[in-house]
């Protein structure tokens, strides 16, 4: 009885620890069109990019952080999707994981109507990609550099619900475009989930001792 119990809670712990490697679910996206209207200083579309997820008829805007890749109308893929404090196919850490969090801000700003969505998304291309962007380049250094200081500072609450979609097997420059979208559903942070383990761990060694195991 002793070891069947101990045997449990090790599992436990086990599904608690690894669960953030399931933050990352796999999606099918199809890109259905683009618009209203927003065409960035480079001449490109800008968002919105309106996208099926999992074959659902209710669009989902989305904006392009991926200016060397490319894609085409009705084209489908999968796509990893995952909080944006993970960043994505330009990084994981350091300054990558800024650029992600600061166009994250941006992508809110935008999709609230508070950031000219033109200019909000080529300053996102920019963070990663680096292109310029003629006569608008000034505006768009300086929106950038305003949301990379906000986003040094801010919790991570603020990117409740900011998601990366990241192509399978896509890498800047080939594959796919990456981009940012928004998913009202919570899920627990890795931190959370991290923490979670450590308790139980605690929980399981303090119970093996009165056990005796």
């Amino acid at each position: 009885m002793k070891i069947l119990r101990m045997k449990t809670m090790v599992f436990a712990l086990f599904l608690c620890v690894f669960a953030g490697q399931a933050l990352a679910s796999s999606v099918s996206l199809t890109f259905v069109n683009v618009g209203p209207g927003n065409v960035a200083p480079t001449g490109y579309y800008a968002y919105p990019y309106n996208f099926s997820i999992n074959g659902s008829s209710t669009l989902s805007p989305m904006m392009c952080d991926a200016f060397n890749n490319h894609i085409s109308f009705g084209e489908s893929w999968t796509a990893n999707m995952h909080s944006i404090l993970q960043g994505g196919m330009f990084g994981t850490s350091g300054q990558a994981q800024l650029d992600y969090k600061a166009a994250g801000l941006i992508f809110v700003g935008v999709f609230n109507g508070q950031i000219n969505a033109a200019l909000g998304n080529s300053a996102v291309w920019e963070l990663f990609s680096g292109q310029n962007n003629g006569s608008s380049e000034a505006a768009v250094q300086a929106l950038m550099a305003q949301y990379l200081g906000l986003a040094a500072t801010a919790p991570n609450s603020a990117f409740q619900g900011l998601k990366v979609y990241t192509a399978i097997g896509a890498r800047p420059g080939y594959g796919p475009q990456e981009f940012i979208g928004y998913s009202p559903m919570a899920v627990p942070e890795p931190g959370t989930l991290t923490l979670l383990g450590t308790g139980l761990l605690g929980l399981a060694t303090v119970v093996r001792r009165k056990m005796g195991v």
